[in-house]
Protein backbone atom coordinates (compact mmCIF):
# COMPACT_ATOMS: atom_id res chain seq x y z
CA UNK A 1 0.00 0.00 0.00
CA UNK A 2 1.40 3.55 -0.71
CA UNK A 3 1.02 6.47 1.22
CA UNK A 4 1.26 9.65 -0.39
CA UNK A 5 2.21 11.98 2.15
CA UNK A 6 3.18 11.96 6.03
CA UNK A 7 4.98 8.29 5.51
CA UNK A 8 8.95 9.51 6.25
CA UNK A 9 8.48 8.88 10.39
CA UNK A 10 8.86 5.48 11.95
CA UNK A 11 5.21 4.18 12.73
CA UNK A 12 4.98 2.82 16.04
CA UNK A 13 2.74 3.37 19.03
CA UNK A 14 -0.70 5.00 19.06
CA UNK A 15 -3.16 5.19 16.09
CA UNK A 16 -6.56 7.23 15.57
CA UNK A 17 -9.46 4.98 14.68
CA UNK A 18 -12.80 6.88 13.29
CA UNK A 19 -16.33 4.97 13.11
CA UNK A 20 -18.51 6.73 10.47
CA UNK A 21 -22.02 6.28 10.48
CA UNK A 22 -25.34 7.61 9.79
CA UNK A 23 -25.67 9.36 12.89
CA UNK A 24 -22.62 9.98 14.65
CA UNK A 25 -18.34 10.51 13.79
CA UNK A 26 -16.29 8.60 16.43
CA UNK A 27 -12.86 8.86 17.42
CA UNK A 28 -10.34 7.65 19.58
CA UNK A 29 -6.53 7.14 20.17
CA UNK A 30 -5.97 3.36 20.93
CA UNK A 31 -2.79 1.74 21.74
CA UNK A 32 -0.98 -1.34 20.53
CA UNK A 33 -3.19 -3.62 23.00
CA UNK A 34 -6.61 -1.93 21.36
CA UNK A 35 -6.86 0.24 24.62
CA UNK A 36 -8.74 3.51 23.65
CA UNK A 37 -7.02 6.58 25.57
CA UNK A 38 -9.33 9.19 24.88
CA UNK A 39 -12.43 9.72 22.70
CA UNK A 40 -14.36 12.30 20.69
CA UNK A 41 -17.55 12.40 18.82
CA UNK A 42 -19.52 14.81 16.20
CA UNK A 43 -22.92 14.42 14.79
CA UNK A 44 -22.41 13.28 11.44
CA UNK A 45 -23.68 16.15 8.88
CA UNK A 46 -26.75 15.40 6.85
CA UNK A 47 -26.08 13.11 3.30
CA UNK A 48 -27.60 15.95 1.54
CA UNK A 49 -24.07 18.01 1.86
CA UNK A 50 -21.25 17.65 0.05
CA UNK A 51 -18.57 15.12 0.99
CA UNK A 52 -15.92 17.56 1.94
CA UNK A 53 -18.25 18.48 4.96
CA UNK A 54 -17.99 14.94 6.24
CA UNK A 55 -14.01 14.88 5.66
CA UNK A 56 -13.99 18.52 7.62
CA UNK A 57 -16.06 16.55 10.75
CA UNK A 58 -12.96 13.59 9.90
CA UNK A 59 -10.25 16.35 10.22
CA UNK A 60 -11.67 18.12 12.95
CA UNK A 61 -11.87 15.37 15.37
CA UNK A 62 -8.34 14.08 14.56
CA UNK A 63 -6.37 16.79 14.88
CA UNK A 64 -8.05 17.63 18.23
CA UNK A 65 -6.82 14.48 19.83
CA UNK A 66 -3.33 14.53 17.60
CA UNK A 67 -2.92 17.64 19.70
CA UNK A 68 -2.68 15.79 22.92
CA UNK A 69 -0.90 12.35 21.76
CA UNK A 70 1.63 11.23 19.29
CA UNK A 71 -0.21 9.28 16.83
CA UNK A 72 1.15 8.02 13.50
CA UNK A 73 -1.48 6.29 11.55
CA UNK A 74 -5.55 7.01 11.17
CA UNK A 75 -7.58 4.80 10.06
CA UNK A 76 -10.90 5.17 8.78
CA UNK A 77 -13.91 2.90 9.04
CA UNK A 78 -16.89 3.76 6.94
CA UNK A 79 -20.46 2.67 6.52
CA UNK A 80 -20.72 1.70 3.20
CA UNK A 81 -18.62 -0.07 0.00
CA UNK A 82 -15.07 0.40 0.05
CA UNK A 83 -12.71 -0.95 -2.85
CA UNK A 84 -10.29 -3.16 -2.68
CA UNK A 85 -7.54 -0.78 -2.63
CA UNK A 86 -8.97 0.36 0.93
CA UNK A 87 -9.24 3.76 -0.90
CA UNK A 88 -11.97 4.85 -2.37
CA UNK A 89 -15.69 4.88 -0.62
CA UNK A 90 -17.63 3.61 -3.72
CA UNK A 91 -21.19 3.99 -1.97
CA UNK A 92 -22.56 4.83 1.53
CA UNK A 93 -26.09 5.17 1.80
CA UNK A 94 -26.25 7.03 4.51
CA UNK A 95 -23.62 9.96 3.32
CA UNK A 96 -23.28 11.49 -0.13
CA UNK A 97 -20.04 9.42 -1.02
CA UNK A 98 -20.17 7.84 -4.41
CA UNK A 99 -17.38 6.46 -5.37
CA UNK A 100 -15.37 9.33 -3.36
CA UNK A 101 -11.70 8.86 -3.03
CA UNK A 102 -11.28 9.52 1.24
CA UNK A 103 -7.73 8.30 1.65
CA UNK A 104 -6.26 10.38 -0.54
CA UNK A 105 -8.37 13.70 0.45
CA UNK A 106 -7.40 12.91 3.86
CA UNK A 107 -4.41 11.80 3.97
CA UNK A 108 -3.24 15.07 1.91
CA UNK A 109 -5.09 17.00 4.90
CA UNK A 110 -3.71 15.38 7.85
CA UNK A 111 -0.43 14.38 6.44
CA UNK A 112 -1.23 11.13 8.53
CA UNK A 113 -1.21 7.85 7.03
CA UNK A 114 -4.75 6.86 6.49
CA UNK A 115 -6.52 3.17 5.74
CA UNK A 116 -10.11 3.24 4.69
CA UNK A 117 -12.03 0.08 5.75
CA UNK A 118 -15.80 -0.67 5.60
CA UNK A 119 -17.12 -0.73 9.26
CA UNK A 120 -18.09 -4.40 9.18
CA UNK A 121 -14.66 -5.23 8.47
CA UNK A 122 -13.27 -2.99 10.96
CA UNK A 123 -15.67 -4.17 14.08
CA UNK A 124 -14.47 -7.57 12.86
CA UNK A 125 -11.08 -7.33 12.60
CA UNK A 126 -11.11 -6.04 16.80
CA UNK A 127 -12.80 -8.62 17.70
CA UNK A 128 -10.70 -10.74 16.14
CA UNK A 129 -7.52 -9.37 17.62
CA UNK A 130 -9.08 -8.33 21.04
CA UNK A 131 -11.92 -9.44 21.14
CA UNK A 132 -14.52 -12.63 21.70
CA UNK A 133 -12.70 -13.95 18.85
CA UNK A 134 -8.85 -13.86 20.13
CA UNK A 135 -7.10 -16.94 19.11
CA UNK A 136 -9.52 -18.23 16.44
CA UNK A 137 -8.43 -18.59 13.02
CA UNK A 138 -12.08 -19.01 11.07
CA UNK A 139 -14.23 -16.43 11.76
CA UNK A 140 -17.97 -14.67 10.52
CA UNK A 141 -18.97 -11.24 12.35
CA UNK A 142 -22.76 -10.86 12.16
CA UNK A 143 -23.66 -7.08 13.14
CA UNK A 144 -27.11 -6.29 13.96
CA UNK A 145 -29.00 -2.74 14.21
CA UNK A 146 -30.88 -1.33 11.56
CA UNK A 147 -29.95 -3.80 8.72
CA UNK A 148 -27.75 -6.08 8.60
CA UNK A 149 -23.76 -6.40 8.17
CA UNK A 150 -20.88 -8.33 8.74
CA UNK A 151 -17.03 -9.39 7.38
CA UNK A 152 -15.53 -12.94 7.47
CA UNK A 153 -12.06 -13.52 8.83
CA UNK A 154 -10.47 -16.85 6.95
CA UNK A 155 -6.80 -18.20 8.13
CA UNK A 156 -6.20 -15.33 10.23
CA UNK A 157 -6.94 -13.06 7.52
CA UNK A 158 -9.64 -10.76 6.64
CA UNK A 159 -11.35 -11.70 3.64
CA UNK A 160 -12.73 -8.55 1.68
CA UNK A 161 -13.49 -10.51 -1.67
CA UNK A 162 -12.27 -9.72 -5.04
CA UNK A 163 -13.53 -5.86 -5.30
CA UNK A 164 -13.75 -5.45 -1.62
CA UNK A 165 -17.23 -5.53 -0.83
CA UNK A 166 -17.73 -9.15 0.78
CA UNK A 167 -19.95 -9.47 4.00
CA UNK A 168 -23.09 -7.72 2.73
CA UNK A 169 -24.89 -10.71 4.34
CA UNK A 170 -28.04 -9.23 5.17
CA UNK A 171 -29.05 -9.22 1.67
CA UNK A 172 -29.03 -12.71 1.42
CA UNK A 173 -32.34 -13.54 -0.09
CA UNK A 174 -34.06 -15.91 3.21
CA UNK A 175 -37.72 -15.62 1.82
CA UNK A 176 -38.51 -15.84 -1.83
CA UNK A 177 -41.24 -12.86 -2.64
CA UNK A 178 -40.64 -11.84 0.71
CA UNK A 179 -41.14 -8.31 2.40
CA UNK A 180 -39.33 -5.43 0.13
CA UNK A 181 -35.98 -4.67 1.23
CA UNK A 182 -34.38 -0.99 0.79
CA UNK A 183 -31.66 -2.77 -1.46
CA UNK A 184 -35.13 -3.05 -3.70
CA UNK A 185 -35.02 -6.71 -3.71
CA UNK A 186 -37.51 -8.88 -1.70
CA UNK A 187 -37.27 -11.34 0.87
CA UNK A 188 -33.71 -10.53 2.16
CA UNK A 189 -32.00 -11.23 5.75
CA UNK A 190 -31.98 -8.08 7.13
CA UNK A 191 -36.47 -8.17 6.67
CA UNK A 192 -36.46 -10.80 8.87
CA UNK A 193 -33.28 -10.50 11.64
CA UNK A 194 -32.37 -6.78 12.28
CA UNK A 195 -33.65 -4.40 14.60
CA UNK A 196 -35.86 -3.03 12.16
CA UNK A 197 -37.55 -5.93 11.17
CA UNK A 198 -38.25 -6.49 15.40
CA UNK A 199 -39.34 -2.99 15.00
CA UNK A 200 -41.91 -3.54 12.35
CA UNK A 201 -42.93 -6.46 13.92
CA UNK A 202 -43.90 -5.00 16.77
CA UNK A 203 -45.57 -1.80 15.07
CA UNK A 204 -48.08 -4.29 13.06
CA UNK A 205 -48.95 -6.09 16.24
CA UNK A 206 -49.61 -2.48 17.88
CA UNK A 207 -51.78 -1.13 15.16
CA UNK A 208 -53.94 -4.71 14.79
CA UNK A 209 -54.68 -3.29 18.24
CA UNK A 210 -53.61 -7.48 19.11
CA UNK A 211 -54.08 -8.09 23.49
CA UNK A 212 -51.09 -9.97 23.29
CA UNK A 213 -49.62 -6.40 22.49
CA UNK A 214 -50.96 -4.58 25.39
CA UNK A 215 -48.02 -3.82 27.47
CA UNK A 216 -46.64 -2.45 24.32
CA UNK A 217 -49.44 -0.29 23.60
CA UNK A 218 -49.40 0.80 26.84
CA UNK A 219 -45.68 1.91 26.67
CA UNK A 220 -45.97 4.01 23.76
CA UNK A 221 -49.42 5.71 24.67
CA UNK A 222 -51.45 4.01 22.42
CA UNK A 223 -49.52 4.79 19.21
CA UNK A 224 -47.84 2.43 17.40
CA UNK A 225 -45.19 4.45 15.40
CA UNK A 226 -43.44 5.47 18.70
CA UNK A 227 -42.55 1.37 19.22
CA UNK A 228 -38.79 1.51 18.66
CA UNK A 229 -36.36 -1.63 19.18
CA UNK A 230 -34.82 -1.28 21.79
CA UNK A 231 -38.31 -0.66 23.46
CA UNK A 232 -38.63 -4.58 22.44
CA UNK A 233 -35.83 -5.23 23.97
CA UNK A 234 -36.18 -3.69 27.62
CA UNK A 235 -40.16 -5.02 27.57
CA UNK A 236 -38.93 -8.47 26.52
CA UNK A 237 -36.47 -8.77 29.59
CA UNK A 238 -39.13 -8.11 32.00
CA UNK A 239 -40.99 -11.10 30.62
CA UNK A 240 -43.68 -9.40 28.28
CA UNK A 241 -44.71 -12.04 26.24
CA UNK A 242 -45.46 -10.57 22.92
CA UNK A 243 -41.76 -8.84 23.10
CA UNK A 244 -40.17 -11.94 23.99
CA UNK A 245 -42.01 -13.73 21.37
CA UNK A 246 -40.88 -10.92 18.91
CA UNK A 247 -37.46 -11.39 19.52
CA UNK A 248 -37.91 -15.12 19.12
CA UNK A 249 -38.72 -15.01 15.88
CA UNK A 250 -36.00 -12.81 14.50
CA UNK A 251 -33.32 -14.89 16.81
CA UNK A 252 -35.07 -17.81 14.47
CA UNK A 253 -34.26 -16.48 11.50
CA UNK A 254 -30.97 -15.38 12.59
CA UNK A 255 -30.18 -18.99 13.02
CA UNK A 256 -31.62 -19.88 9.40
CA UNK A 257 -28.90 -17.17 7.66
CA UNK A 258 -26.32 -18.09 10.40
CA UNK A 259 -26.70 -21.85 8.97
CA UNK A 260 -26.45 -20.91 5.58
CA UNK A 261 -23.48 -19.13 6.06
CA UNK A 262 -21.74 -22.14 7.67
CA UNK A 263 -22.77 -24.32 4.77
CA UNK A 264 -20.36 -21.68 2.71
CA UNK A 265 -17.49 -20.85 4.94
CA UNK A 266 -17.52 -23.14 7.59
CA UNK A 267 -16.05 -21.29 10.17
CA UNK A 268 -15.27 -22.50 13.78
CA UNK A 269 -16.80 -18.87 15.70
CA UNK A 270 -20.05 -16.60 14.48
CA UNK A 271 -19.44 -13.44 16.72
CA UNK A 272 -23.18 -11.62 16.80
CA UNK A 273 -22.66 -7.68 17.20
CA UNK A 274 -24.69 -4.93 16.86
CA UNK A 275 -27.03 -2.93 19.14
CA UNK A 276 -29.57 -5.82 18.66
CA UNK A 277 -27.03 -8.42 20.38
CA UNK A 278 -27.54 -6.53 23.55
CA UNK A 279 -30.66 -8.76 23.94
CA UNK A 280 -28.16 -11.42 24.74
CA UNK A 281 -29.59 -14.86 25.13
CA UNK A 282 -33.20 -13.54 24.61
CA UNK A 283 -31.91 -13.31 20.82
CA UNK A 284 -28.88 -16.09 20.87
CA UNK A 285 -30.53 -18.85 22.52
CA UNK A 286 -33.13 -18.98 19.63
CA UNK A 287 -30.49 -18.45 17.32
CA UNK A 288 -28.55 -21.18 18.35
CA UNK A 289 -31.84 -23.86 18.33
CA UNK A 290 -32.46 -22.75 14.71
CA UNK A 291 -29.24 -23.34 13.29
CA UNK A 292 -28.85 -26.52 14.64
CA UNK A 293 -32.43 -27.23 13.11
CA UNK A 294 -31.28 -25.59 9.86
CA UNK A 295 -27.36 -26.47 9.48
CA UNK A 296 -26.60 -28.66 6.41
CA UNK A 297 -25.21 -32.56 7.36
CA UNK A 298 -26.66 -31.58 11.06
CA UNK A 299 -25.45 -34.39 13.62
CA UNK A 300 -22.72 -35.32 11.76
CA UNK A 301 -20.36 -32.73 11.67
CA UNK A 302 -18.64 -30.05 14.46
CA UNK A 303 -20.85 -27.08 14.90
CA UNK A 304 -19.76 -23.66 15.13
CA UNK A 305 -20.12 -21.64 18.15
CA UNK A 306 -22.30 -18.62 18.51
CA UNK A 307 -20.95 -15.74 20.68
CA UNK A 308 -22.56 -12.04 21.06
CA UNK A 309 -19.60 -9.66 20.06
CA UNK A 310 -17.40 -8.35 23.11
CA UNK A 311 -15.96 -4.57 22.60
CA UNK A 312 -19.48 -3.02 21.64
CA UNK A 313 -19.84 0.49 20.43
CA UNK A 314 -16.39 1.20 20.23
CA UNK A 315 -15.19 -1.94 17.74
CA UNK A 316 -15.44 -0.15 14.88
CA UNK A 317 -12.97 2.94 16.07
CA UNK A 318 -10.27 -0.15 17.52
CA UNK A 319 -10.77 -2.14 14.54
CA UNK A 320 -10.00 0.66 12.16
CA UNK A 321 -6.69 1.78 14.35
CA UNK A 322 -5.70 -1.70 14.57
CA UNK A 323 -5.94 -1.73 10.45
CA UNK A 324 -3.91 1.33 10.18
CA UNK A 325 -0.88 0.33 12.61
CA UNK A 326 -0.96 -3.11 10.76
CA UNK A 327 -0.75 -1.41 7.61
CA UNK A 328 1.40 1.16 8.57
CA UNK A 329 3.78 -1.16 10.80
CA UNK A 330 3.92 -3.36 7.56
CA UNK A 331 5.26 -0.80 5.74
CA UNK A 332 7.85 0.69 7.80
CA UNK A 333 9.14 -2.12 10.05
CA UNK A 334 10.96 -1.50 13.17
CA UNK A 335 12.33 -5.19 13.08
CA UNK A 336 11.31 -8.28 11.63
CA UNK A 337 8.20 -9.86 13.61
CA UNK A 338 5.88 -12.77 13.33
CA UNK A 339 2.29 -12.10 12.97
CA UNK A 340 -0.62 -14.66 14.03
CA UNK A 341 -2.87 -11.91 11.97
CA UNK A 342 -2.64 -10.50 8.45
CA UNK A 343 -4.63 -8.01 7.75
CA UNK A 344 -3.71 -7.85 3.91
Amino acid sequence: MAFSRGTGRHVRGLTIGIDIGGTKVAAGVVNPSGRVLARRRAETPDKSKSPKVVEDTIASLVEELRRAYPVHAVGVGAAGFVDEHRASVLFAPHLAWRKEPLREALTQRLDLPVVVENDANASAWAEVRVGAGRGVDDIVVVNLGTGIGGAIILDGKLHRGRYGIAGEFGHMTVVPGGHRCECGNRGCWEQYASGNAVTRDARELAAADSPVARRLIQAVGGDPALITGPLVSDLAREDDRASVELLEDAGGWLGVGLANLAAAFDPELFIIGGGVSDCGELLLGPARTAFRRHLTGRGYRPEARIVRAELGNEAGLIGASLLARDATTRRFPRRSRRARFRAR
